[in-house]
């Protein structure tokens, strides 16, 4: 190693590029993650409310309105709007998680993208001093 400036600053700027790479490839696998959990809760959210729904309406779409339970008994029905509510708000949060990673997503593409052409830069530029 040089004790010149100029070889000090390359292994700064070169500490620095290992640094912003470990931060991409941190960013990258928390986004997948994220991702995935969303795409989870979206499936468990939807279920829920199908399944609510299901037990509102079931009254209405057919003769059944008592099993083991008296389905418009108005405590159930204010417990399954209560947990609709909740449910839905479930799905909000999936929404804006699986928004959030996708925006995630493309600016780490943008990152990436950036990078190649600023290696291609220092590639050039190497050339040209060489």
């Amino acid at each position: 190693m040089s004790s010149s400036p100029q070889g000090d600053e390359r292994s700064v700027g070169v500490m620095t590029i290992d640094a912003h790479e470990e931060l991409i490839q941190h960013i990258e696998s928390g986004q997948a993650m994220i991702r995935l959990l969303s795409v989870i809760t979206l499936i468990v959210a939807g279920t829920l409310i199908a399944s609510y729904f299901y037990q509102l309406l079931l009254p209405f779409a057919s003769t059944t309105t008592v099993v083991e339970v008296n389905l418009l008994d108005p405590t159930l029905r204010a417990t399954q709007v209560l947990l609709i509510i909740l449910a839905g708000a479930w799905l909000f949060v999936g929404i804006i998680n699986l928004r959030f990673a996708m925006r995630l997503g493309r600016k780490v593409r943008e990152i990436r993208t950036y990078e190649e052409e600023l290696m291609q830069r220092i590639s050039a530029g190497k050339k040209m001093t060489a």
